[in-house]
């Protein structure tokens, strides 16, 4: 393998999908992206509860949209074409991935987490929606940029195809992403981006097209599921239920705190391209959210590792998450009935 080494820069970032966009897109000439901003205009604050589905024999949990989606939404938005591809050959896989590389493209792959050689130990389980660039080769070996990290890191080509045909849920099968092609965008671009971007997340949310499990539905669905938990699992796998959920919150990238953070932000920023005051005072609930889910982990952590575990204790967990459900609930209504063509025109 000759030696490809790209001119990339790192960028570390609170979550990995979040953190891929954002550094393809800036080496593809988009300076304005941020990690909340690629995160609001890719829609990715999401809930879904799926009991019949496991992973790590717990439940399906998700805080975030499916892995791909806020890149490809981002890009669209933004009006830039996407290369995706998934293989069924390792070495066609790393024969593209090669091709990519002296192509000049960094690209973005989709792996598991349980085989990464410098991620901890205590991090390392089965789930294969985690998120790295790729952005150069050398004498058998890759660079990689893991937006989590502080810094890049080496893995071997035997590695790095460990973790990209990872078996089991979500299986990556290769699968690699990057822009097409290096673009400008203008501020108008963006603000419409951002307002289509806004508009997906309320539906996604608050429709009732989702269902009951999903959205803030499936906040409040989830919410009195774990009131029943204790009687109907028992205080063992109860507590291991629980368990998964805040893996699924504080550990997968940023999790149900962590992500309404970003989302807050990105209201935030939002305001300098759609300059709406409602979407400072709205930013502000999706911290009260914030905070809300991290003291439900809290709450959480103290059932399955046994400190508490009484029926109280489950009725107050189930209802942190029915006052979360309120709070979202409000908060995307009042985004859904913002009259953006009333908005003062771009700057």
């Amino acid at each position: 393998m000759s030696a490809t080494t790209l001119s990339f820069n790192h960028i570390q970032a609170a979550h990995c999908e979040n953190g891929v966009t954002v550094s393809l897109l800036k080496n593809s000439g988009i300076g304005q992206i941020t990690e909340p901003l690629a995160f609001g205009i890719g829609a990715g604050l999401f809930f879904v509860y799926i009991p019949l589905l496991k992973i790590n024999n717990g439940p399906v949990i998700a805080f975030r949209s499916m892995p791909g989606l806020i890149f490809n939404r981002t890009c669209k938005a933004l009006g830039i074409p996407v290369v995706r591809k998934k293989f069924r050959s390792k070495e066609t896989a790393e024969a593209f991935l090669n091709e990519c590389l002296e192509a000049g493209h960094p690209v973005g792959c989709q792996v598991g987490v349980y085989y990464l050689p410098y991620f901890p130990k205590e991090y390392r389980f089965h789930f294969n929606a985690h998120n790295l660039i790729v952005y150069g080769s050398n004498d058998g070996n890759y660079m990689v940029s893991d937006p989590v990290m502080e810094g890049t890191n080496v893995m071997t080509a035997y590695e790095l195809e460990r973790v990209r045909f990872a078996k089991g849920a979500l299986a990556p099968n290769g699968q690699l992403y990057y822009p097409k092609e290096t673009r400008t965008v203008t501020h108008e671009q963006m603000k419409k981006a951002i307002i289509s971007g806004i508009k997906r997340n309320v539906f996604n949310m608050i429709s009732p097209f989702m269902g009951p499990i999903a959205g803030v539905n499936g906040i409040r669905y989830t919410g009195n599921k774990i009131k029943q938990w204790r009687d109907k699992l028992g205080l063992k796998e109860a507590g291991s239920y629980l368990a998964q959920l805040v893996r699924m919150q504080e550990e997968i990238g940023t999790g149900g705190g962590g992500f309404r953070y970003i989302y807050g932000a990105f209201l935030q920023e939002a305001h300098a391209y759609v300059p709406n005051d409602e979407l400072l005072e709205i930013s502000n609930s999706f911290t009260a959210s914030g905070d809300l889910w991290r003291t439900a982990a809290v709450q959480a952590a103290g059932i399955y590792k046994g400190r508490i575990g009484s029926q109280e204790d489950f009725n107050t967990m189930g209802d942190y998450l029915l006052e979360i459900a309120e709070i979202e609930r409000k908060a995307f209504t009042a985004l859904k009935n913002i009259k953006w063509q009333q908005t003062n025109p771009s700057r």
